[in-house]
């Protein structure tokens, strides 16, 4: 599951929102939305998610939250490390190659780590 995913779906079910229902609503098959809450699915679109927004109800922060989660949610995610560091390229593969065996508290701990060490975090671009 995606962070925006794992949002959408938040919000669908605290109101009671059968995906079916919501997948209609915003003129989508329910595969599709199901793929994109499960991460099955490359990022949505600003325009999608721009309805999505709009079918919540979703503004300001909260809309700038899901903008910023689904610039986030690319389930495959290419790492260019050319011109950097060996260290950064070594990073980049290790992560690669063991995300998968890591426990959720640990990816908590790198996310956290990374974040704290970010002087300018990179925002979504338009």
């Amino acid at each position: 599951m995606t962070p925006f995913g794992e949002k959408v779906r938040k919000l669908r079910q605290e109101r009671g929102i059968l995906m079916k229902k919501m997948a209609t609503d915003l003129g989508v098959s329910s595969a599709y939305l199901s793929a994109l809450e499960h991460g099955h699915r490359g990022r949505p679109g600003p325009g999608f998610v721009l309805q999505i927004c709009g079918y919540f109800g979703l503004i300001w922060e909260q809309a700038e939250e899901l903008t910023r989660l689904a610039q986030l949610s690319h389930p495959r995610v290419t790492v260019d490390t050319a011109g950097l560091s060996p260290q950064a390229t070594e990073l980049a593969n290790l992560l690669a190659e063991n995300i998968a065996d890591l426990d959720a508290d640990t990816v908590q701990w790198i996310v956290d780590e990374i974040k704290s060490r970010t002087i300018t975090p990179k925002g979504p671009t338009h």
